[in-house]
């Protein structure tokens, strides 16, 4: 017997079979590949730390931890954790009267190299911007109109405009950093008027996934409006 079309039901169970194993394995590489990737991603950062680290330690102690205890050696990790430890004692001294004025030495120094000042600040600025606790720096995320009207581009707002830029402008204005996809690190800065922005309720880690995805993954709505709530 055959089927309406004339497809034996053989070819029907055997079309299928092999319909269901390609959606398993799809759904098998959905569930894996984020998590081996972040495995992955995870061992090789892992690794680059602890060689770096391990190349730090004077050749006396390093000799002396292999005979002494050889398998700390082989622990993955070991330098990560050293790294930690180190930055954090660092930490510690430069919050004491010591350490603040041997930092501004240090500064002095690098702020009479050309090159060097030129990034040293720039990274300095950052990073004090991002990690001080009364930063609200990327916790708002907006919707600008963007790159003309009727198309709208996900931003986030990093802090608002200062400065002369600020004294040029009529309207209270925020600056808005609109990054790229799938790579979120490169961008535009708009100096946004707040009247034509839109706020948004999802987290900045949301909408980074918004971008990297290239819209794929949307932030579930009723999280959102629990959230709120």
């Amino acid at each position: 017997m055959s089927d309406i079309d004339g497809t034996p039901p053989t070819e029907i169970k055997k079309k299928g079979l092999v319909a269901r194993l390609r959606g398993w394995f799809l759904t098998g590489l959905l569930v894996t590949a984020p998590v081996m990737l972040t495995i992955y991603i995870t061992f090789l950062f892992v690794n680059i730390i602890d060689s770096n680290v391990n190349a730090l330690i004077p050749a006396p102690l390093r000799e002396m931890i292999e005979i002494k205890a050889p398998f700390i050696g082989s622990l993955p990790g070991l330098g990560l954790v050293a790294g930690l430890i180190v930055i954090t004692l660092i930490g510690a001294i430069a919050a004491g009267f010591f350490g603040r004025w041997l930092i501004r030495v240090g500064e002095g120094i690098l702020n009479r190299m050309p090159v060097v000042r030129t990034i040293y600040g720039a990274s300095k600025q950052i990073l004090e911007t991002v990690l001080t606790t009364q930063s609200n720096a990327f916790r708002e995320v907006v919707l600008v109109e963007y790159p003309r009207t009727g198309l709208w581009v996900v931003g986030f707002v990093t802090s608002p405009t200062q400065g002369e830029i600020k004294t040029k402008l009529s309207d209270e204005t925020v600056n808005v950093f609109v990054p790229t996809t799938p790579n979120p690190t490169s961008g535009f800065l708009l100096f946004c008027p707040v009247k034509d922005l839109v706020y948004l309720d999802m987290g900045v880690e949301d909408a980074v996934k918004l971008v990297v995805s290239g819209g794929i993954v949307t932030p579930d709505t009723a999280k959102l409006a629990k959230k709120k709530a």
